[in-house]
């Protein structure tokens, strides 16, 4: 058992009496023996392999694929170039810092994979690699787009992730075969007109990066279905992004953005619409109804003040909604009639002060988070929620519980964590799939003897209340694992049946006085606790030793 309790690191031997045993409780993890690591053979490395005798043995066998990656090698042998029938060469997760002028004779080579090294430039012999059509040069120190690159005109795909590159040059729109294009985690400030010219880009990603305007012509990308755009410095969209017809994903997220251009509501392939972590005030009127195969919609961390107008008809093709940390005072009435597929909805750090009169039509929610508002009181018609699973209303004014909450027969998960509750309805107890309970920091003064028959109860949280006592009938639940009744300053004492409670694993009884325990067992801390619980009580012949 975790000690999350009083007197940690004190010597337990002087507080043990002399009929209880210690160190009983414990947690064992993957059996009773650690599992330490074998030795592994390591794969041979540079000095170990001879390069050029791999080099003639790959020439003999006249292979086309040559894998030399994660072998520590620096530099590669001029003996490079008699590799003109390679196909393909994997040189990733190596210590280069140059590639050899012999490099342009591999005039067959079409898959050059670079990544995991230290380049820094890439040597202009590279342009006679007509018919190359990948390289990846991710990980690398390139500060710039090496020049020779814009003369690849074959290349399909090109990944620049994860170096150190601060502008992409005009050039770019010489590679107009291009599919893929990654240009991630670099320090991109711009991107130039040219990408207009990619009209077969497929996949665009340039998130994390510096960008704060997109240029026009990226509308001409009209083969595009995936557009990273997340985690940069947007302040806005170009009216031209509606032409990108084809985009299924355009990420957003993390800009710095202040609206969504109209024009967006043409991307009527797009699955997900995800703005969180912009300024985003108000969105286009009827912008999401236009986007009829959303499934996903994410406004959270915006300047939201109300749901955006569009009616329920936006929300009809929808399973989640996150509108998490805004300014949204309420939810409609009937916002959600025609939403028979939403099964999440994420409302967390609003300024809701009730729920809606139809909230009772809500039948098909699974996870519903109403945490950090203003809601002082639940409807009773929250019982025809039946299809809830997790049901989190922390950090509200709920004084009290509605009974009827008890018929939520599918809920897992309940945090009712920093409200005003000063009771629990027993009807808890018909919560017969609740797993994880939580009711931290409230007025409780005792909990409900009915909570003994939640038998499937994993996880119960009930520190920071005014609780005398606990049940005995806590001793029925045989799979909690987790129990915190810290900072309970009216706790005196705990029930021998505590000890029947088979699978705890951690228990957390800080600063709660239990004065009826000898003092010398509290002090050593929530593993003696329980032991003293089991050989003191009734039931020690009903725990195992």
């Amino acid at each position: 058992m975790d000690t999350k309790g009083k007197g940690k690191g004190q010597d337990k031997s002087s507080a043990t009496p002399e009929n209880v045993k210690k160190k009983q409780v414990m947690v064992m993890l993957d059996g009773d023996q650690v599992k330490r690591p074998g030795k592994k053979k390591p794969k041979a490395t540079h000095s170990e392999v001879d390069l050029s005798k791999e080099f003639s043995k790959c020439k003999e066998q006249g292979d086309r694929r040559l894998d030399l990656s994660k072998m520590s090698i620096t530099i590669l042998p001029s003996s490079l170039k008699d590799l003109t029938q390679l196909v393909e060469l994997y040189l990733y997760g190596n210590r280069l810092v140059s590639l050899p002028s012999e490099i342009g004779c591999l005039c067959n080579l079409e898959r050059l994979a670079l990544n995991e090294n230290s380049l820094t430039t890439l040597p202009e012999e590279l342009e006679k690699l007509g018919l190359l059509k990948v390289l990846d040069l991710r990980h690398n120190k390139l500060k710039e787009i090496p020049e020779v690159v814009y003369k690849l005109l074959s290349l399909t795909t090109l990944f620049l992730r994860f170096n150190r590159i601060t502008q992409v040059g005009e050039d770019i729109h010489n590679l107009t075969k291009l599919t893929m294009l990654s240009l991630r985690e670099n320090k991109i400030k711009a991107l130039p007109r040219g990408v207009g010219k990619l009209t077969l880009l497929t996949t665009f990603d340039v998130s994390h990066n510096h960008l704060e305007h997109l240029p026009e012509e990226i509308g001409n990308c009209t083969q595009l279905s995936s557009l990273d755009l997340q985690h940069n410095e947007l302040l806005d969209l170009p009216e031209t992004t509606g032409n990108l017809k084809c985009l299924s994903r355009l990420g957003l997220r993390y800009n710095r953005l202040t609206g969504i251009p109209k024009s967006l509501s043409n991307c009527v392939n797009l699955e997900e619409f995800n703005v969180e972590g912009n300024n985003i005030g108000i969105l286009p009127e009827g912008l999401l109804c236009s986007l009829n195969k959303l499934t996903s919609i994410c406004l959270s961390r915006n300047n939201f003040t109300a749901y955006p107008v569009g009616g329920p008809q936006q929300f009809a093709t929808v399973d989640t909604i996150n509108m998490d940390h805004n300014q949204i005072n309420k939810i409609p009435f009937g916002i959600f009639s025609r939403s028979k597929y939403l099964t999440k909805l994420n409302m967390k750090d609003n300024q809701l002060t009730a729920l809606p009169l139809d909230v009772n039509s809500w039948t098909s929610m699974v996870e519903l988070n109403l945490g950090t508002n203003q809601i002082s009181k639940l409807p009773e018609d929250i019982e025809h929620l039946t299809s809830l699973e997790v049901l989190i209303l922390s950090n509200n004014l709920l004084r009290r519980l509605p009974t009827r909450i008890g018929n939520l027969s599918r809920l897992r998960e309940l945090d009712l964590e920093e409200n005003r509750l000063e009771a629990l309805p027993s009807e808890l107890a018909y919560l017969k799939e609740l797993q994880k309970l939580s009711v931290q920091t409230n007025q409780l003064t005792q909990l409900p003897r009915s909570i003994g028959r939640l038998s499937n109860l994993v996880y119960l949280k009930a520190g920071e209340n005014n609780l005398a006592s606990l049940p005995e009938e806590i001793g029925s639940l045989e799979q909690l694992q987790q129990l915190y009744i810290n900072d309970n300053l009216n706790l005196n004492h705990l029930p021998f049946e505590l000890a029947l409670c088979s699978s705890l694993q951690i228990m957390s009884i800080e600063n709660c006085p239990l004065s009826q325990i000898p003092q010398e067992v509290v002090a050593g801390g929530p593993s003696l606790v329980i032991q003293y619980l089991r050989y003191q009580g009734p039931y020690r012949h009903m725990v195992s030793l």
